[in-house]
């Protein structure tokens, strides 16, 4: 079946340093766009950066842009997500997602907190 598993979350300073890793499995995943998301408490849950299948082209929502770069190995089949400068604000459930035509799946997320 079908499974994304994220890890490598957890409490942060400010100004600190996390990477997420995301592995998949059950499906070809080389074959599909990457994306990380998180959701903060009662706000919706937004995009936070996306990565071609090939690993070719990266967006980003422009709150990180600079601060986290996301990548992927596709003979690990794992996504990452490393995240530089952190901020409070980016205290939220992050979630890995993976995307083909209509084809969607997503994991069950990792808690990132920023706090002194």
């Amino acid at each position: 079946q079908v499974q994304l598993v994220e890890s490598g979350g957890g409490l942060v300073q400010p100004g600190g340093s996390l990477r997420l890793s995301c592995a998949a499995s059950g499906f070809t995943f080389s074959r599909y766009a990457m994306s990380w998301y998180r959701q903060a408490p009662g706000k919706e849950r937004e995009l936070v950066a996306t990565i071609t299948s090939s690993g070719g082209r990266t967006d980003y929502a422009d709150s990180v842009k600079g601060r986290f770069t996301i990548s992927r190995d596709n003979a690990k089949n794992t996504v990452y997500l490393q995240m530089n400068s952190l901020k409070p604000e980016d205290t939220a459930v992050y979630y890995c997602n993976a995307r083909l035509s209509v084809m969607v799946y997503w994991g069950q997320g990792t808690q990132v907190t920023v706090s002194s």
